[in-house]
């Protein structure tokens, strides 16, 4: 019965056997036909059918996969790596952002513990001349340089980025009136000249007639040291006031008409503090945090107006619109409704070449971070986020490194 069912067996594998050859051998006949030219096989997986490619589709794949690529070599914080060497950065200047710094550096070594960044804030003029004189790896400031301070900066020349925006404050110590006090273009350029003397004069009654303002000297607070916030603020008398323009001028230090002078934001805000019926200038974050009392400017188109992050964000919006290649550009006095007079954007200044190639790639990461994904801290500390069209602009120039 063994040998039966294993006779069986056998002839039953021999009938495969031959189905299998004669299958295999009508195969390559078919296979045969098909490639009458003798050219190689052709893998089963390319003979699936596909539906007929328009040609515009092809082009359109083709320049997005350019574009992609242009992305890429612009930089963006996605294209460029952290070293993996611990790197130090020092960087000095402005102090108009420095607790928006403060924020993003704390924020940014959390993530990318090897990248120390120390940060000095000596004042936007002090962070220029660091720069030029090759004692820090970047600086900050609230004044875009000159040509003539451009040519003095060593390793190449120098980048300008912006990285934020935010609005100055003019703040106030006069006993029982609180934030909210009305002064005009007319009336702030005349108290800073020394033409204005004394709060109940009828200029400024005029302009405050809720207020019982006092018969009470003012005293004139600026700052002592070179700084971007005084730049952004005789910049903005420079435009309201012809008098303030041809007498004074704008820029990081000015020989002041009147007034005593105070270090950085927190030297003015302790002089006003201190000195009953005086009148100073500091960064909006700094007033808001240190709850001083600030006021109501009237702006181009005739409105009372507080400083504020909406302000900031309305000249962000015409910088984005009008911004130049190098993104120099001054914001202060744009018209609008809800328009705040004295705006200024705070620039990273970078060196053109970097010889360190881990200092390099450092600069160009944490620099892209802080434009892109650093933004998350800018609103919480009463500054403007950049916005996506000057980003791009930053792109362009920081892939300009080298």
């Amino acid at each position: 019965m063994l040998s039966k069912r294993f006779s069986e067996k056998k002839g039953v594998k021999g009938g495969l056997l031959f189905l299998a050859i004669l299958m295999l051998a009508l195969l390559v006949a078919a296979c045969g036909a098909g490639n009458d030219n003798g050219s190689q096989s052709i893998d089963p997986a390319q003979t699936e059918t596909t539906e007929p490619t328009d040609a515009s589709d092809s082009t359109e794949q083709d320049q997005a996969e350019q574009d992609s690529a242009a992305d890429d070599a612009e930089g963006g914080e996605e294209g460029y790596a952290p070293p993996t060497a611990n790197v130090t950065l020092r960087g000095a200047g402005a102090s108009f952002p420095h607790p928006l710094f403060m924020s993003m550096f704390y924020d940014y070594n959390q993530q990318y513990p090897n990248i120390i960044v120390d940060y000095e804030s000596t004042g936007s003029g002090g962070g220029q001349r660091a720069l030029k004189e090759g004692t820090v790896d970047f600086a900050a400031s609230d004044a875009y340089m000159t040509e003539e301070d451009m040519a003095e900066v060593p390793n190449g020349g120098v980048i300008h980025i912006p990285i934020t925006i935010g609005t100055v404050a003019i703040i106030y110590n006069l006993e029982g009136i609180d934030t909210g006090l009305k002064l005009t273009q007319e009336t702030l350029s005349k108290i800073y000249l020394g033409e204005i003397t004394r709060w109940n004069d009828p200029l400024l009654v005029a302009d405050n007639p809720d207020l019982d303002l006092p018969d009470q000297a003012i005293t004139v607070v600026h700052r002592s040291d070179s700084s971007g916030t005084t730049s952004i603020f005789t910049d903005y008398l420079s435009k309201v006031s012809p008098e303030w323009a041809e007498k004074v001028g704008s820029g990081t230090a000015v020989d002041w008409p009147t007034g005593i002078g105070g270090n950085k934001n927190d030297g003015v805000a302790a002089q006003v503090a201190q000195t009953p019926g005086s009148i100073g200038y500091v960064e909006f974050a700094f007033a808001v945090e240190n709850n001083l009392t600030y006021a109501q400017l009237r702006n181009k188109d005739g409105y009372f107006v507080f400083p504020s992050l909406e302000a900031a964000s309305l000249a962000a919006a015409d910088a984005a619109a009008n911004m130049p290649e190098d993104t120099r550009v001054s914001l202060v006095e744009k018209g609008g409704k809800d328009s705040y007079g004295i705006v200024g954007t705070s620039w990273l200044l970078l060196y053109k070449e970097y010889p360190d190639p881990d200092k390099k790639a450092a600069i160009q990461h944490l620099v892209s971070w802080m434009y892109r994904e650093g933004q998350k801290h800018a609103e919480p500390l009463h500054y403007a986020p950049i916005p996506e069209e000057i980003a791009q602009i930053n792109d362009r120039n920081l892939a300009k490194i080298k």
